[in-house]
């Protein structure tokens, strides 16, 4: 997902004056944790309890109906499963604005209860372990309407410039449960499913993955069938429907062809639009496949889909409202020029195919996952093409915007996400490992090697700090814990003795921090030097107080010299 890049907080034009100390603070993401009050219904849809652990969601058939003149909808939800443990009762998850009209299991109705929005429904016999079963949720409702899509999540009513409808569903964060029925948790998804979508015959459904056929029903409207074969997020399930015009390519990459489709408004088909769209996914494929390895949903292909919202990463179908120019809406947060080269909707969110869609975070605590490794694809995509100081320059231009205020990481099990830093900040962290491993062969290698070992699989904070140390040579754990959990940054003091020594160390928020970082002198390649949260003396020779330049242009850090 995408947030507002225009912050006015410049942090680091205050970090670089030298003798400022960023004093450590004692709020990191575990005192967080203690200090927030979370609901019931925050528990309910975050916390993975034995009713929801029971059982693995192999397949879904969601099939609905949309009534856009009453904004209503109505359809059903086939849940197949495999007992994980032995039951006779489960949870599955929709906003309680939403009616349920009936559970059906093996030809009869299931008794159900509702708290908040979790559902309970009761078997007349125990599930046994290893058991494949299926039971089908008839829904319907006013599902809740988007007015700020996609910051917040359900339906966005919209119309396009001829007054035809114009609409789809954004729910990240918020849930897929606030317009279909599923076990709406991060950490299951589900194998394949189908999506049926119902709309009135003069427009047309886009969701997820292929088209298999549509069908004509006797009361005016068409339904589209769309098979997803690879395994999908709930969040991700999209329903997009407009006066939509289809056209499509074939793009040469790693594992073969890749089917390319683009969705755009009748209005907008366009020959200057449809290359924009074009030139921009094809230059982002083929950057990220360099860097990240091949896309990870052949089988489903690759959409670009128009909506009115700006965006989102949703899998195998992006939404897209970038109104076909370059830049966030025109603009770089960056304010380095770089930003303005390429379309940014469609970088930032094909880069979450990668990080998001094919590694997923288990707990919506480890958004920052998803976040930190998506925004600094865009600098990736920079360096692709236009070098890797150009790369440096458009990260470190994004600094101003980091405001420090939360953990990047939020509290487990409540379905919270942590600060909104895990864009710009999270974009830095990662240019700072790369400064730190100092290989960029490494470095593309453990990209790789992310999405290789984490293929269509789900993740957490542990996951990924143990895969980047082991992999990268150096111990980032204290790195991690400082600048994911905690709201501080290290500050880096030099001291010159009377003797002439230089020594160096760490303050920070992380008992026994170290962290390597490059030094030399002024106007001379740097070394890296591993410091800790003592003083050790800094092996360069002619090293003075009045030559010594640190690499603050790509690491994130405060500098005291004494």
């Amino acid at each position: 997902m995408l947030k507002s890049m225009h912050r006015s907080l410049n942090l680091f034009s205050v970090l670089l004056i030298l003798t400022i100390t960023t004093i450590p603070k004692e709020n990191n993401a575990q005192l967080m944790k203690a200090k927030e009050i979370f609901s019931k219904a925050d528990s309910l849809r975050g916390q993975l309890t034995p009713l929801r652990t029971c059982y693995d969601i192999l397949y879904y058939h969601l099939d609905v109906r949309v009534d856009i003149d009453n904004k209503f909808i109505s359809g059903s939800n086939l849940f197949k499963f495999q007992a994980i443990n032995p039951f006779n009762r489960l949870q599955f998850d929709l906003f309680d604005n939403l009616s349920i009209d009936k559970i059906k299991y093996q030809g009869r109705d299931l008794p159900f209860e509702r708290s908040y929005n979790a559902v309970f429904i009761d078997f007349p016999k125990t599930i046994e372990q290893g058991k494949i079963d299926s039971f089908t949720v008839y829904y319907s409702g006013h599902p809740l309407q988007a007015t700020r899509a996609p910051w917040d999540g359900g339906f966005d009513w919209k119309t396009d410039n001829n007054g035809l409808p114009f609409i789809a569903t954004a729910c990240q964060g918020l849930g897929a449960s606030v317009w279909w029925p599923n076990k709406d948790h991060q950490s299951d998804e589900v194998d394949s499913m189908l999506i049926s979508v119902s709309v009135p015959k003069n427009l047309t459904n886009v969701s997820n993955g292929r088209l298999l056929h549509t069908e004509d029903l006797k009361d005016g409207y068409r339904k589209f069938h769309w098979k997803v074969e690879n395994p999908i997020n709930n969040y991700n399930v999209a329903l997009n429907i407009g006066d939509y015009i289809h056209f499509k390519e074939t793009y040469k990459g790693e594992d073969g062809n890749l089917d390319l489709d683009y969705y755009v408004l009748r209005e907008n088909n366009k020959k200057n639009k449809r290359e924009h769209l074009q030139k921009n996914v094809r230059e982002t494929l083929q950057a990220f496949e360099h860097w990240f390895g091949p896309y990870p949903f052949y089988k489903d292909g690759y959409k670009l889909v128009e909506t009115a919202h700006l965006g989102m990463e949703h899998q195998s179908a992006i939404a897209y409202g970038n109104k076909y120019q370059n830049g966030y809406l025109g603009s770089d947060g960056s304010n380095t020029g770089w930003g303005k080269k390429w379309d940014f909707i469609i970088v930032h969110e094909s880069g979450h195919e990668w990080f998001g869609n094919n590694i997923t975070a288990k707990d919506l605590g480890d958004m920052w996952i998803h976040e930190s490794f998506t925004n600094y694809s865009e600098a990736l995509f920079i360096d692709y093409f236009y070098g890797k100081k150009a790369s440096q320059d458009y990260v470190h231009g994004n600094r101003k915007g980091i405001l420090n205020d939360r953990p990047l990481q939020g509290p487990y099990h409540v379905n919270k996400e942590g600060s909104g830093d895990m864009y710009l900040k999270g974009g830095v962290i990662q240019n700072m490992i790369r400064t730190i491993i100092d290989n960029d062969e490494k470095w593309r290698s453990i990209l790789r090697g992310l999405n290789e070992k984490f293929y269509h699989s789900g993740v957490d904070y542990d996951d990924i700090v143990n895969f980047v140390s082991t992999e990268s040579g150096f111990n980032l754990r204290p790195f991690f814990a400082q600048y994911v959990q905690t709201t501080g940054i290290p500050t880096l003091e030099i001291q010159i003795g009377s003797d002439g020594n230089v020594l160096g160390r760490w303050i920070s928020d992380i008992p026994d921090f170290n962290m390597p970082v490059h030094i030399g002198l002024k106007g001379q390649k740097k070394a890296r030097i591993l410091l800790k949260d003592r003083f050790t003396k800094i092996e360069i020779p002619g090293l003075q107080k009045d030559n010594i330049e640190i690499d603050t242009y790509n690491y994130y850090i405060g500098t005291l010299i004494q």
